[in-house]
């Protein structure tokens, strides 16, 4: 359908309400979209079709790197460093000085990334199974991790001096992995209103934090010529919407990162689409990206478009991202788990109470997320120095020893009829990861490639037999050939029963959970 029938045909409902009798149907083709079959509507955006490189990738590693690691307290420190008696707030003031005085733009300037080598970092990447690597290209804190052409504060002109986005993905590449980029800034506009406010109390009552500073305060100062506005975003009432300006930049800003670095996955930390509830920039981001990466694929679509809150319809036009959670079922689009090992900025007090998630559960999670047609990223949080700590090269050199072995069962699968045994995820759905279940030996997942079934035991049984119920007998398949433990040439005693597949394990547990069970099927 070409532009002037698609508009013609009244499918201009299907958008936002708000927008449409707002805006009008011209408003949405303002803007250079590259030429393609792709509009900014749900209903054209419903062609899409997730490529098969994500589908077999299956797990990724993210770098969600920014100045606001330098402090090492976790994440969002650019906001609540200026809520006063919140604990940031008076690691601020006593490391480096109240929030009037030293605010954020202050920690953008010292973040240096001085000990950062892409080189070593990707190396470990790849070693523990990934397929692809996302970088962090902007936060809430309004910071662009690259060479921005729309934002003066950016890794090039302040901090590091460096374009970290170009970097992370020149190595990316470099090692055979996919490349992508998060964008988190479209909420800077309440996000940061915080930094408007003042003490309520104490010797400094009253008196305004950095939020609204301009560029004309900054004579004599480190940041002369810059305008804190640019960062903090905060020349609004609290509470008034975006305004033009603001989302005409954001936008420049998202199309300049697309278009320098032609990302394979574009993640938005938004419901729906950035600024969604304002704007229709969301879907002429979407059409934009999903155009120009078909004409740098020669016609072929490779772009992967994630975001949160979909709906059923709108999981056919970008792919669901489910903040630290699952599926409670086989779903039938692929999806994304994106979680951490421990907060989503580094922290140091978890480092010091290795208090990060295990390889293991890292692993149950990935066959989990798979077995549900969905990928897992993962979060290794990277100091403001630009390395990461001996517990999480621990976690990588773990999780690199069990992919040598049971790789296979992974990358390159498929979703069964059933996405295994055992009680349901109690987590499923966003955020839900704090409310998981501890697995069991009941607990098992499936996937599939070809006419190979594999069978991932979470835990394995200390009886040393394990019953797979679905593979009892008078179910399909109705033939299995010789069943294999990977990682040993030890043969693996069954029986097929009403029951179940009765499997008895050679005695020796080989590497710590998951474990896999290579299963021979003929449909």
């Amino acid at each position: 359908m070409n532009r002037r029938s698609f508009l013609a045909s009244g499918l201009s409902a299907l958008v936002m309400p708000q927008v449409a009798s707002a805006l009008g149907d011209s408003a949405f083709f303002r803007g250079e979209i590259p030429s393609g079959p792709f509009l900014p509507f749900w209903e054209s955006l419903k062609s899409y079709r997730c490529p098969d490189w994500f589908r077999d990738a299956k797990f990724g590693i993210w770098a969600h790197w920014s100045p606001q690691c330098v402090l090492e307290q976790g994440d969002w420190y650019a906001r609540k460093m200026y809520i006063q008696g919140s604990p940031d707030y008076n690691y601020q003031v006593s490391h480096y000085g109240h929030p009037s005085k030293v605010g954020f733009k202050d920690i953008d300037h010292i973040w240096h990334a001085e000990n950062w080598n892409p080189d070593k970092l990707m190396a470990l990447y790849k070693a523990a199974g990934a397929k692809y690597f996302v970088a962090l290209a902007n936060h809430h804190d309004n910071f662009d991790c690259w060479d921005s052409k729309y934002q003066p504060w950016n890794s090039v002109n302040i901090g590091p001096h460096k374009d970290i986005v170009g970097i992370w993905a020149k190595t990316a590449r470099k090692y055979g992995l996919r490349f992508g980029v998060s964008v988190h800034a479209a909420r800077a506009w309440t996000w940061f209103e915080v930094a408007q406010g003042s003490d309520t109390n104490g010797p400094l009552k009253g008196v305004p934090y950095d939020g609204t500073l301009t560029k004309a305060d900054g004579k004599g100062q480190w940041w002369d010529g810059y305008d804190p506005q640019d960062l903090y975003a905060q020349n609004h009432p609290i509470g008034a919407p975006p305004d033009a300006a603001y989302i005409n930049k954001f936008y420049n800003r998202t199309i300049d990162l697309i278009d320098k670095y032609h990302p394979d996955l574009l993640y938005f930390d938004d419901p729906v689409l950035p600024l969604y509830k304002y704007s229709n920039i969301g879907l002429k981001i979407a059409a934009h990206y999903y155009n120009a990466d078909q004409q740098w694929h020669h016609g072929v679509n490779e772009a992967v478009m994630t975001t949160k809150k979909l709906n059923e319809a709108q999981r056919q036009c970008l792919v669901w991202d489910r903040e630290r959670g699952t599926s409670r079922r086989v779903e039938p689009f692929p999806f994304e788990t994106d979680t951490c090992i421990g907060n989503w900025h580094y922290n140091l007090e978890l480092y010091q109470k290795h208090g990060y998630k295990t390889a293991r559960t890292v692993l149950q999670m990935l066959a989990d997320v798979v077995s549900k047609n969905g990928n897992l990223l993962l979060n290794i949080p990277v100091r403001g120095d630009g390395t990461i700590d001996s517990d999480e090269i621990k976690v990588l050199q773990e999780l690199a020893a069990w992919m040598k072995v049971n790789s296979q069962a992974i990358f390159g699968t498929r979703p069964w009829r059933v996405f295994g045994e055992g009680a349901p995820a109690i987590y499923a759905g966003s955020l839900g990861e704090r409310n998981a279940r501890s697995y069991t030996s009941d607990d098992i997942r499936f996937t599939v490639k070809g006419n190979t079934l594999f069978a991932i035991g979470l835990v394995w049984p200390e009886s040393g037999k394990l019953i797979i119920k679905t593979l009892a007998t008078g179910t399909k398949p109705a033939n299995l050939g010789k069943i294999a433990l990977l990682g040993t040439d030890a043969p693996v005693k069954y029986t097929r029963t009403t029951s179940g597949l009765e499997i008895e394990l050679p005695v020796v547990q080989l590497l710590n959970d998951p474990f896999v069970l290579k299963i021979p099927i003929n449909p």
